[in-house]
């Protein structure tokens, strides 16, 4: 094990998602754009680590939280961008800062999905957790010929054994990670959820 321990994705991950589980969890949960986009960009080499079927995945992620890093620079937290889109007449144009948390979303939601798939199933392969996490979370908002080369990707995905090792992660250690993203997601992705709805802009456009 070469790498140093600041490379541990998956801890990082997990760490950075159960600080922003408790300002969910407190009695002011109004949460901050700046921590929230440096959570997200942590889940960031996770699908890089996925290989070609999650390629589109990956780049349309980055640069979304990369435009809610910048978007921090000057919007303090989630529920005044929202209001400020609103305001605008923005909030379902390309590019807004809504639409972009949205797909954020949707990202860690799938890596959510996807741990869970991945704690639920034995042997080496990855298919089957990540086809079921793609087709629960992406699939619904995406046209055929994503659809058609996402399945044609998954045969591509690497093993269970080939994540953990680029991850720097044994199975042991990588479970633990994984089932504390997994419990800080869920309820963050709840809050983004509830913030959209609050306002009554739906969550599946």
């Amino acid at each position: 094990m070469a790498n140093s321990e600041n490379e541990k994705i998956l801890r990082k991950m997990a760490d950075a998602f159960k600080e922003l589980a408790a300002t969910v969890n407190s009695q002011t949960p109004d949460m901050e754009v700046a921590p929230f986009s440096r959570a997200c960009s942590f889940v960031s080499p996770l699908f890089g680590c996925l290989g070609i079927a999650f390629k589109f995945a990956e780049m349309d992620y980055v640069a979304k939280v990369g435009d809610l890093a910048e978007a921090s620079k000057s919007i303090a937290t989630l529920n005044a961008m929202l209001d400020r889109d609103i305001e605008g007449n923005c909030v379902r144009k390309a590019g807004s800062h809504t639409r972009n948390l949205l797909r954020v979303k949707r990202g860690l939601d799938m890596v959510r999905v996807l741990f869970e798939q991945i704690l639920a199933t034995e042997g080496d392969s990855l298919k089957d957790p990540a086809s079921k996490a793609y087709a629960q979370v992406f699939a619904p908002h995406h046209g055929w010929a994503i659809r058609k080369a996402v399945a044609a990707g998954m045969y591509a995905l690497p093993t269970k054994a080939q994540l953990m090792k680029k991850l720097n992660e044994d199975e042991a250690s990588a479970r633990i990670q994984m089932q504390h993203y997994v419990a800080a997601s869920r309820p963050v992705i709840l809050y983004i959820d509830k913030l959209f709805l609050s306002r009554e802009l739906g969550i599946d456009w």
